[in-house]
């Protein structure tokens, strides 16, 4: 699997649909932060673009910030870069940002929910 590139705001809505049955996970990315793409590169060495658990969609913010202002609004996660976010029946079950984002705690708790 590789990512699917989040590009409008009708592809997030079925995002949130298909959250019913699989967990899926939004990426957002500056592509002009260092700080983003340490997080970006070490996210995609990871493994978990292999996994076939979760549906894994990749956010330019500079080029689609409106998709991320609606992320916000229907996850109630406050907008940051880099940043993870995990749904799974339509609620937010992992957040993280810069650093933090850790695909094995990610993958572990998709274990914990869906088994």
């Amino acid at each position: 699997m590789a990512w699917i590139k989040l590009k409008d705001e009708n592809q997030l809505n079925e995002c949130w649909s298909l959250s019913q049955e699989k967990p899926q996970l939004f990426f957002k990315h500056s592509t002009r932060c260092s700080i983003s793409t340490m997080a970006l590169t070490r996210f995609q060495g990871s493994g978990i673009l292999d996994n076939d658990s979760l549906d894994c969609y990749f956010l330019d913010l500079l080029q689609f910030r409106s998709i991320s202002d609606a992320i916000s609004v229907k996850s109630k996660v406050v907008h940051q870069s880099p940043q993870a976010i995990v749904l799974y029946k339509g609620e937010v079950i992992y957040t993280e940002t810069h650093g933090m984002i850790d695909a094995r705690a990610i993958l572990r708790e998709i274990k914990s929910i869906t088994e």
